[in-house]
């Protein structure tokens, strides 16, 4: 009996501890993400975009040929192969294509704050496809970060190196659509493949797919391959893909989809302050305030009830 308790007391512990390193992962995978932005603006200062692209999933490619001898390893079938093919068309491929348009035509801190509509998306799908729960406190939460999101692009200020930002942001607004429909299939294809795998097959395929675009580029234009061009693609192709991807699909394996989407909401802040940090894009008090807002909805949805009603009780 006793025996009994503990191991269903050490399980509780573990899937508690479990959901924590989950959450932390995905805090790191969205400040990573955020600064993805900063270096592929940094990048096509220099460089073409896919040839950005081409060259960032490239150097992630190089890093995962040790693993190749473990993929091999599991058991597809025609099913898990058409769910692989369609996780890389939404990403990188689809998503790369819009978002390298949307940088273009927009500041980073604008695509940042598009990001923060994924969610939703992601939930609605989530709904409909994987029968996920939608809570009403994910759904209220959800909408206090949407607000502060909206509130981020409304403050946002257009300049020089955003030529046309309502068409950018209507690009990233596709590469967010992109982003729900892969995090769906991550989440169907997690029960089965290891985050490792699923990051490795988006890389491989996601070379193969921007190569033409690279040929097309590197023959067509000047290719300036300065120092600051080239340490922004290697942070893009090893830390931003094999670090932002490998958290990303890891706590899906711990974390609804839903749930795991509403961290998106993360990636205005960080984007607001690296942008104000490293490319000197400013930010108000209102902005600020606009982040605290996010962050509380971020809060909402993801801090289980009876814990904010037994803190406010203990007040």
């Amino acid at each position: 009996m006793y025996n009994t308790f503990f191991k269903r007391k050490r399980e509780y512990i573990l899937t508690k501890n479990f959901s924590y390193i989950g959450i932390l992962s995905l805090v790191f995978a969205m400040f990573i993400w955020a600064s993805s932005f900063i270096a592929l603006k940094t990048a096509i200062n220099d460089l073409e975009p896919y040839t950005v692209i081409f060259l960032r999933m490239l150097l992630a490619s190089l890093c995962f040929v040790y693993f190749i001898k473990d993929f091999i390893k599991y058991d597809f079938s025609k099913s898990d192969i058409k769910y692989i093919i369609l996780l890389a068309f939404f990403e990188p491929c689809l998503y790369f294509i819009f978002e390298a348009k949307a940088i273009q035509l927009t500041t980073a801190s604008q695509v940042g704050m598009i990001t923060s509509l994924m969610p939703i998306i992601t939930a609605i799908a989530a709904g409909y496809f994987l029968k996920e729960i939608i809570s009403k406190q994910l759904v209220i939460g959800s909408l206090i970060a949407l607000c502060g999101a909206v509130w981020l692009s409304l403050q946002a200020v257009s300049s020089v190196s955003a030529p046309n930002p309502i068409l950018g942001n209507f690009f990233e607004l596709l590469a967010m659509v992109c982003g729900a429909g892969y995090t769906i299939v991550a989440r169907y294809l997690s029960e089965k493949y290891s985050a490792l795998f699923i990051t490795a097959i988006q890389v491989f395929i996601g070379t193969i797919f921007f190569f033409p675009f690279f040929l097309y580029e590197y023959t067509t234009t000047d290719l300036n391959f300065t120092t600051n061009a080239i340490l922004c693609v290697v942070y893009l192709g090893v830390v931003v893909t094999l670090g932002g991807y490998g958290l990303y699909n890891y706590a899906l394996t711990k974390i609804e989809a839903s749930k795991a989407a509403v961290f998106i909401y993360l990636i205005p802040v960080f984007t607001l302050i690296l942008a104000y940090l490293l490319l000197d894009e400013k930010l108000s008090i209102t902005e600020f305030i606009a982040c605290i807002t996010i962050l509380f909805g971020v809060f909402i949805s993801e801090t289980p009830l009876k814990k904010i009603l037994k803190f406010i009780n203990r007040k």
